[in-house]
């Protein structure tokens, strides 16, 4: 079955600020994105790897060049198209961003009402997802009641819930022990498998660097595609 191109990048520039205070932080970024790919992006801090992901995101608009995902050219382009083009991507974080006021169900059930048709009984839907990253027993504790790593699996679970076409993930091992890293990222991995679709994966962690298929590298603002070891 032929892939369909996810995420297609041609001589992107990004910069912050203006006029003489303008700096510009991507040079000349090329890459393409399939569907049913994993894919890392390593680099120092302050390499341009969160920039970049941000923009792949569609969490601001890209400057110069061309950033089209999921057929949507994001350079220039309005919030009514980065909100778009949001809808079809599930966000992982470090700091899995949970809301501490909201079990573990209902912070999944609230990425669910944003794609809801009518058609799905949400809380259900919720509960089978934490099931499936093996939370089934947790389905109804608050944040403060799980560990991190538990945390993260209820991070994930509301990432993968609406069947995301693209799935990005900025440094979600960073606060995790080996063992549980390794874990979670397998876990991400395997459902993302499950449901056909993408995932770009920023980290630092060494420990995790065989989970991709494609390996690219951030250096000053540059991407460069390395070959796997």
């Amino acid at each position: 079955m032929k892939q369909r191109l996810v995420v297609s990048i041609e001589n992107l520039n990004h910069y912050y600020g203006k006029g003489t205070l303008r700096k510009q932080v991507l040079f000349d970024i090329n890459l393409k994105l399939h569907s049913g790919e994993v894919l890392l992006m390593k680099g120092p801090s302050g390499s341009g790897k969160t920039t970049l992901l941000t923009l792949i995101g569609g969490l601001r608009s890209a400057r110069e060049g061309s950033l089209k995902v999921l057929d949507q050219e994001l350079c220039g382009a309005k919030t009514k198209d980065l909100v778009r083009v949001r809808r079809d991507i599930g966000y992982i974080f470090q700091a899995h961003n949970l809301l501490e006021s909201l079990t573990a169900r209902q912070n999944v059930q609230m990425s669910l009402e944003l794609h809801d048709d009518g058609k799905q009984d949400i809380r259900a839907t919720a509960a089978e997802m934490l099931e499936k990253v093996g939370l089934a027993e947790r389905v109804d504790y608050y944040p403060d009641n799980l560990s991190g790593g538990q945390k993260q699996r209820v991070a994930i679970a509301r990432a993968l819930a609406s069947h995301p076409k693209l799935v990005l993930a900025d440094e979600p091992t960073a606060a995790l022990d080996s063992v549980t890293g390794r874990k979670v990222v397998e876990l991400m991995r395997n459902l993302a498998k499950e449901q056909g679709c993408t995932i770009l994966l920023v980290t630092h962690d060494n420990r995790i660097f065989d989970i991709a298929e494609r390996t690219f590298e951030m250096e000053d603002g540059r991407l460069f595609e390395r070959e796997l070891s």
